[in-house]
């Protein structure tokens, strides 16, 4: 249920709402909106709960939440919410724009996507450390010294970094280094590890995972807001269908249905969603007219060069006149690019 107070509610009202909902043995979390806070309990509901909330001082009605992702419902926050990190900001009628190499190679190689990402103006630089493979054989990644190789990249461009966190364990040493932590697809349904992450205060990209549904996704970042990490961004990065003309089935109906149901801002990752590097520019260029928060594209110095998914991966030109093409989309349907 959520808990609307009046406009004016004191400090004092809203810290006695979230006593009462402890005391009923749910979880409060206090929502601050421009114009009234809500206060969202989630948990087991008892009956008499509604009744004594209802009467509490400085609340003006109680509601109940249909949706079973009680915090990331557009019912508890009707705003939309704006993730903002360095320079990078995603939400808010502004498309954020995320880059860089599936892998971090060396220091030469994602110092220069760095470079190429931050010329175009786009804020976030993407770079895989510790890297999930199919085959136990593959490049696993560089570490924690593909971690400093970012933080050294992100010092000479002042770019947002974006890298994937794979356990429990390793994020408190990701974030060391990390503006966002990101859950891949394999990850979705890793609870303690979507817990980890929303203990921290971290914006946190959660991609969906190839066979979720949206209920799934939902409730999946529902695990991150739950902790009190508000900063969540919800990543559709293509889903498993029969089709195998592309690596995966990229809906971008997804971000409308999502932007109906959440509050989240919506990223689409138009790269894993082919697999194809010729169809990245398009789908980013309709990605931005169907009205997404973000894109996050894997980028490349020398993409025949890339040690993982160099077939999907667009080269600094293409990906500057990609962000040219975008920017145009982006102002006929009323959002900006900064």
């Amino acid at each position: 249920m959520i808990v609307v107070m009046r406009a004016g509610a004191s400090e004092a009202m809203i810290e006695t709402v979230v006593e009462r909902v402890e005391q009923s043995g749910m979880k409060a979390h206090v929502i601050v909106g421009t114009e009234r806070t809500v206060i969202a309990a989630a948990g087991e509901e008892r009956d008499e709960t509604e009744e004594v909330l209802q009467s509490t001082p400085g609340v003006d009605k109680v509601l109940p939440v249909l949706a079973p992702y009680k915090i990331a419902s557009r019912e508890t926050k009707a705003e939309p919410t704006v993730v903002r990190t360095r320079d990078l900001v995603v939400g808010g009628g502004n498309v954020g724009v995320i880059a860089g190499p599936c892998s971090v190679e060396s220091e030469e190689q994602i110092v220069a996507a760095a470079k190429a990402v931050q010329a175009t103006g786009a804020k976030g630089l993407r770079g895989g450390a510790f890297k999930p493979r199919t085959s136990p054989y593959s490049f696993q990644g560089m570490k924690e010294e593909g971690l400093k190789l970012l933080a050294a990249a992100r010092e000479e461009t002042g770019l947002a970094v974006v890298t994937e966190v794979m356990t429990p364990e390793h994020v408190d040493l990701v974030a060391g280094y990390a503006d966002v932590l990101q859950i891949g697809a394999r990850n979705m349904q890793n609870y303690h590890l979507l817990q980890a992450v929303g203990e921290t205060r971290h914006p946190v990209l959660l991609k969906r995972g190839p066979s979720a549904t949206i209920d799934e996704f939902l409730l999946a970042a529902e695990y991150v807001l739950d902790r009190g990490n508000p900063h969540v961004m919800l990543c559709e990065r293509g889903v498993r269908t029969f089709e195998t003309h592309t690596r995966f089935t990229l809906p971008l109906a997804t971000v409308p249905y999502l932007q109906e149901r959440t509050h989240l801002p919506v990223v689409i990752d138009p790269s894993h969603g082919t697999g194809i590097a010729s169809l990245v520019p398009s789908m980013c260029r309709a990605a931005v007219a169907v009205g997404c928060d973000g894109l996050i594209v894997e980028m490349h110095p020398d993409p025949s060069k890339a040690v993982s998914d160099a077939a999907q991966t667009i080269d600094p030109t293409s990906f500057a006149e990609t962000v040219t093409e975008c920017r145009r989309v982006a102002e006929a349907v009323g959002r900006s690019m900064e």
